[in-house]
């Protein structure tokens, strides 16, 4: 079929569009976050993976991080165990931690690894206990007592739920340089051999902190940070997150996002974005495109 001379310039247009950006962030890292209706919708998962091929192809080097919550949870109803949260994290006994290992260490892990490779990519599958990635400590959160007589807030053990304690790049690097794209499970090991449970967005800052990537983007079901009448924001400063978060704009289920994008870039990251997974491509709209598909977030007060 013939390109007729409107869509030759479209896809002209789009093209030089984005050779700078190209340019720009070649040899360069991103780390993503990968969640949400981009990781259940068929549609999606294809051009997600499209996008990471064509991110390598080009001389970027994507480094995934991948959630799982949804899927862990419906293997626990299948077997009969009852979820329980606490703060909006899952409490991890023994008996879900192994459920937590089989399916974002197993199945999850592989399926995204098995997606890329299947779009020519060429991705290995890793967990944060692979290498010593990702050593962890126990995770305690504290939980506000509205008894008055009581001053002290109760810290409550989650079970197997921890946080980074360090990260240890080597694994990443090999592979980096070796062509490949790591998928990494949020699973990390603490200094006694034992498995813990981390939220995936605190893993892919952390791990865009110590690799001092370019870009960090999380995937998320929402268009990015709206400001208090609804709108999207797109260009912000940490001053500015911090402002909103003061006005209570940002608040609730986006705090904990926002959080890790702040830490990042306050660290090195040079960008951070919150980008609508549910749209077709968007990590490639948000790289190569001037308007982008969600907010970015840079360091700095100015």
């Amino acid at each position: 079929m013939t390109l007729n001379t409107q869509r030759s310039t479209q896809i002209a247009q789009v093209l030089t569009e984005a050779l700078p950006y190209i340019q720009r962030f070649k040899d360069k890292t991103l780390v993503i976050k990968y969640g949400g209706n981009a990781m259940v919708d068929e549609s999606l998962k294809n051009s997600f993976a499209r996008d990471v091929v064509l991110l390598k192809a080009v001389g970027i080097n994507p480094v995934i991080i991948h959630g799982g919550g949804p899927q862990i949870g419906d293997l626990l109803k299948r077997i009969g165990k009852e979820s329980q949260f606490i703060n909006g994290m899952r409490v991890t006994d023994n008996e879900t931690m192994d459920v937590v290992e089989m399916v974002l260490g197993g199945q999850v892990n592989k399926s995204i690894v098995n997606l890329i490779n299947s779009h020519g990519g060429r991705a290995v599958g890793l967990t944060g206990k692979d290498g010593s990635l990702i050593i962890a400590e126990k995770l305690k959160v504290a939980a506000d007592n509205n008894d008055p007589a009581i001053t002290v807030s109760e810290l409550i053990d989650l079970g197997h739920v921890g946080k980074v304690k360090s990260i240890d790049t080597s694994v990443i690097d090999m592979l980096i340089h070796s062509d490949f794209i790591p998928v990494i499970a949020p699973i990390g090991v603490g200094e006694n051999g034992q498995s813990y449970n981390i939220n995936a967005d605190l893993v892919a800052g952390k791990i865009a902190e110590v690799l001092q990537a370019e870009k960090l983007i999380l995937l998320t079901n929402t268009a990015g940070l709206l400001d208090a009448e609804g709108e999207l924001l797109t260009g912000l400063n940490a001053k500015q997150v911090n402002q909103l978060i003061d006005d209570g704009v940002i608040y609730g289920g986006m705090l904990p996002k926002i959080g890790c994008a702040l830490d990042a870039v306050q660290a090195g990251v040079t960008t951070a974005h919150i980008i609508d997974g549910r749209v077709q491509h968007a990590v490639l709209l948000e790289m190569f495109t001037d308007e982008g598909v969600g907010t970015l977030i840079r360091g700095g007060w100015q």
